[in-house]
């Protein structure tokens, strides 16, 4: 069987990392999304940029939402902050997580590396942007968009 993202996050994997989502999101009020494809098409930082505006990311009300992108036959990984995020953290911020993901992809730990890496950003996202109980929404899907 080829290394593709299709069968690297079959439904099962997909379920798994929406729970890693959802735990992650239930203390922050920010955002978190994953994108998986096989080739990045473009600059990595540029093409999570651009899926980030297609998937409505950028319209959270506190600006907090947060891409993982992975694209599989490139091994090419990026994170993306929006705006909110970006006013208050230091510029390598992300720095870790990508270091984790890349670590993981190396053994071919797919799935356990994002669920990982989706916890660490929501620890992190749990300083600048603690959940806000009740009045708190689920602004965008958790849903694993794929390419």
């Amino acid at each position: 069987m080829s290394l593709n993202a299709k069968n690297i996050f079959d439904k099962s994997a997909q379920d798994r990392l929406m729970a890693a989502i959802r735990l992650a999101e239930a203390n922050t009020s920010g955002e978190i999304r994953v994108h998986i494809e096989d080739y990045s098409r473009s600059d990595v930082l540029a093409r999570t940029r651009y899926l980030f505006t297609k998937l409505g990311m950028h319209q959270t009300v506190a600006h907090n939402g947060v891409l993982i992108y992975v694209a599989v036959k490139d091994h090419q990984v990026a994170i993306f902050g929006d705006a909110g995020i970006d006013a208050v953290v230091e510029p390598d911020f992300w720095e870790l997580e990508i270091a984790l993901l890349i670590e993981y992809f190396k053994k071919g730990d797919y799935i356990g590396g994002l669920e990982l890496a989706i916890a660490k950003v929501g620890e992190k996202l749990k300083v600048y942007f603690p959940h806000q109980g009740e009045a708190d929404q689920n602004e965008l899907s958790d849903e694993i968009s794929m390419g």
